[in-house]
């Protein structure tokens, strides 16, 4: 999916989705300052998103959430089921719980405010390309908060390798990093991690990352890992 400059150099491509024409220039424009990033195409509502997701498939996506005809909520599900390995960057001015747990079930990848500096938005865009979690620190400790006052136990145990396998996903590895890493194929990967999410009641990365830390089944450190 990837483009190369006369350089070599892949660039992230990247879908902007927001129904304000002047924000979506001007994050266009903060994007574009970085060298390994081109914005491919543009939305003003959630089923046009959706359309040009399609058309596209971009590496990357940077959604609002409130959007006319479809949220970014809808928008993340539906992309979720039609083209997992698109990442999902939410973009927005929103902090509610509300919203954050909603996105976050739905599998974004990220949840970054509109209050960010430019550095940090170009980052979590790297990250959710990478296969990383992009979370704002309000938004992790919201996050943090919630698991903590909704806590779940386990439904079973989990195995030693779903535990290594687990530790590396809170590390930043993708599933083929973590095949590679561990000589097992990303099929198998993707298996585990759905025993993983089952036995911790998670809907996401992040969320069985959060859970496994406050559950003590791996470090606080090894868990804040995610976002570097």
């Amino acid at each position: 999916m990837s483009e190369s400059t006369g350089t070599s150099k892949t660039l992230i491509r990247i879908l902007l989705a927001d129904d304000h024409h002047i924000v979506r220039a001007g994050i266009r424009q903060l994007l574009e300052l970085a060298e390994d990033m081109q914005v491919i195409a543009e939305a003003g509502d959630g089923e046009e998103a959706k359309t040009l997701i399609r058309d596209n498939q971009p590496d990357v996506v940077v959604l609002d959430i409130q959007m006319p005809k479809s949220s970014g909520i809808e928008v993340t599900r539906w992309v979720r089921k039609n083209f997992p390995e698109v990442g999902v960057l939410i973009l927005t001015a929103y902090d509610d719980d509300p919203y954050v747990m909603a996105v976050l079930q739905a599998g974004a990848n990220g949840y970054i405010l509109k209050t960010a500096q430019a550095e940090e938005l170009i980052q979590a865009v790297r990250d959710v390309y990478e296969g990383k979690s992009a979370l704002a620190p309000i938004i992790q400790k919201k996050l943090m908060s919630n698991i903590f006052s909704n806590e779940k136990k386990l439904v079973e145990p989990l195995t030693d390798r779903e535990l290594e396998i687990l530790r590396l996903v809170a590390m930043g590895y993708t599933n083929k990093a973590i095949g590679a890493h561990l000589g097992i194929s990303d099929r198998t990967v993707q298996g585990h991690l759905a025993h993983i999410f089952a036995k911790l009641q998670a809907a996401s990365r992040t969320e069985a990352v959060m859970r496994a830390v406050s559950l003590g089944l791996i470090s606080q450190d090894i868990g804040t890992m995610t976002n570097e």
